[in-house]
């Protein structure tokens, strides 16, 4: 470096250089997150239950026979259009949905417990869900059990058919 180079190019120099890097881990990282606010936290009182180990099965949602219960949210604006885990394109006004573990293709029958609508989805991605969802529906999905307007929602999920265990590259 030369001594006589100015202090206002070596700071643009810089800070090129840091925007260049946010940009590319904009471009190269896919993160899924639900369009809908988060509600507020409401302090809730909890029974004294001792528990005597804290394993992923004993932290998973409950889950009676082959329904399991949760909270669903739902996703799309920035991500229509975009490529899913599975390789298909996302369309947030298709029966779609977004599940940590379940197989691509797998049919789930979604209910929200406020009201009793049900819709059935297909798997179509993956991606980080927050703390007690246990599904992101599509924008549609969630129009159809009447839980767009309120971003989340009490659900119940039965599998209806399963789906292939690999994804199209």
């Amino acid at each position: 470096m030369n001594p006589k180079t100015p202090l206002r190019v070596l700071l643009v120099a810089g800070v090129s250089s840091v925007a260049l890097a946010a940009v590319a881990v904009m471009l190269f990282t896919r993160t899924v997150q639900a369009d809908a606010r988060l509600p507020r936290a409401t302090a809730t009182a909890t029974s004294a239950v001792a528990v005597t180990s804290a394993t992923p099965a004993s932290l998973a949602p409950p889950k009676t026979a082959d329904l399991l219960h949760g909270v669903a949210s739902w996703y799309g604006g920035v991500f229509n259009g975009r490529k899913t885990a599975s390789g298909e394109r996302y369309n947030m006004y298709a029966m779609t949905a977004c599940h940590p573990t379940l197989p691509f293709g797998t049919v789930v029958r979604v209910k929200n417990l406020k009201n009793k609508k049900t819709v059935d989805v297909r798997i179509t991605d993956r991606g980080y869900l927050y703390a007690g969802r246990v599904i992101d529906l599509s924008y549609a999905a969630a129009q159809k059990i009447q839980m767009a307007k309120s971003g989340v929602a009490p659900v119940e999920l039965e599998v209806i058919s399963g789906g292939k265990t690999r994804h199209r590259k």
